[in-house]
């Protein structure tokens, strides 16, 4: 009997846990898309046999836990997440749900357009004009934005200088200049793109330009020397 018990007890479990995690087909289609968890990041959810699934910060494949029709928990946010519709425009966003009850709710990641992309996906993709546009969209909306902290990118483009992928390097290295124009570092790193690349008649023009910002730059000054002479 106990067996018997046990048996039903366990096929249950199995049968609740399965239909727990499909997900209705209007649900599914309104929910899979992209949404935009802060400037620069994306949250991906699609759907794989009625089960949700996510892709954010490189994790693929990541298994939301459901909740209930409209709410899941994420443990890699250790946060739940609720898919909600905007009554204004009927666009579906995602919020997370507060962790103390009456607490506002602090952050709403909207959904993207088809085709949408944020600027560090464009510089992925080599299309470094609309990633411009984009880093300098974020500026003028929020100069104090992470994602163009000017430390940040000098050191995402000497990641790429190491790996002597020389395109991206100075791509990133552009996108710092436009951004903090009047900025000696900046022009300072370009031009050691450049030099690295082969191309000593930038190279001496960005040093150049460093210099104006800062005459004191020790490292463009000898840097300049060096390749003055070869000219």
């Amino acid at each position: 009997m106990k067996f018997n018990y046990f048996i039903f007890l366990l096929v249950f479990l199995v049968f609740y846990g399965c239909s727990n995690n499909s997900n209705d087909p209007e649900f599914i289609k309104k929910a899979t898309g992209r949404y935009l968890y802060n400037s620069d990041e994306v949250i991906h959810i699609y759907f794989e046999e009625g089960e949700m699934l996510m892709e954010w910060r490189g994790a693929k494949k990541i298994k939301p836990l459901k909740v209930n029709d409209s709410t899941f928990f994420v443990k890699e946010m250790n946060e739940k997440i609720q898919f909600l519709i905007n009554p204004a425009n009927q666009q579906q966003y995602i919020s997370l749900v507060p962790k103390e009850e009456n607490k506002p709710i602090s952050y709403n990641f909207m959904k993207l357009k088809e085709g949408e992309k944020v600027p560090s996906e464009y510089l992925a993709n080599k299309d470094f004009d609309k990633a411009l546009e984009g880093y300098l969209a974020i500026k003028k909306k929020d100069s104090l934005d992470s994602s163009i902290d000017e430390k940040y990118l000098n050191s995402l483009g000497y990641n790429a200088l190491r790996e002597k992928k020389f395109e991206m390097a100075k791509a990133i290295f552009k996108i710092n200049t436009a951004l903090y124009p009047n900025s000696s570092n900046v022009y300072d790193s370009l031009a050691e793109a450049y030099m690295k690349s082969g191309d000593t008649v930038q190279a001496i023009e960005n040093y150049k330009i460093a210099l104006t910002f800062d005459s004191g730059n020790f490292r463009a000054k000898n840097q300049l020397k060096k390749l003055e002479k070869k000219e």
